[in-house]
């Protein structure tokens, strides 16, 4: 199905010109609505994407009717590949059907993923520069001696053992076989 999306952001604008365009197209359904982008709530498009199907089209007058930011736009599209939806874009001439169009989808992806690599890598580097290592703290050398002797004993059952002394399953079995 070839689906349509149409915004403006004020209920003074029109929306003629961008049903117009998205006609011309050949949609077979149209979504339009009068919210700033700004706003997080957009109901026809939240419609919209409860109502797409693997090998629907998305047409957009331009990607800025779509997305409210740039990691907006990113999110949507990566949504729409997970769901295998195709996306067009007239004012860009982005058309993921195309092979042009699926280098671009990729690329903006790319771009978005490095920008979550880097963005984990600097919360890493400033957690260390406050002096934080990260993940768990080291379990103590006296819980994990608790936790043997009592398994040891066989009278407490792991999830007992776990309770009692803290630890998680995973590091009593490795501690316990020696790991």
């Amino acid at each position: 199905m070839i689906i349509g999306y149409a915004r403006v952001s004020t209920t003074d604008q029109h929306l003629g010109r961008q049903l117009d365009m998205l006609n011309g197209y050949g949609i077979d359904k149209i979504y339009s609505e009068k919210v700033t982008g700004i706003r997080k709530e957009r109901p026809e498009l939240n419609r919209m994407l409860d109502e797409l199907s693997e090998g629907d089209t998305v047409v957009v007058e331009s990607l800025s009717r779509l997305g409210r930011s740039t990691k907006n736009l990113i999110e949507l599209m990566e949504l729409f590949n997970e769901r295998g939806v195709n996306l067009v874009s007239l004012k860009e001439s982005i058309d993921t059907t195309t092979p042009t169009g699926k280098l671009l989808f990729t690329l903006i992806s790319a771009i978005s993923q490095f920008e979550r690599d880097c963005l984990a890598e600097r919360t890493k580097a400033a957690a260390r520069a406050r002096g934080r290592k990260g993940g768990r703290p080291p379990t103590s050398h006296t819980a994990l001696e608790m936790a043997r002797k009592l398994y040891e004993s066989k009278e407490y059952t792991i999830s007992e053992i776990t309770e009692l002394t803290g630890i998680s399953k995973s590091t009593l079995y490795r501690y316990i076989n020696g790991g």
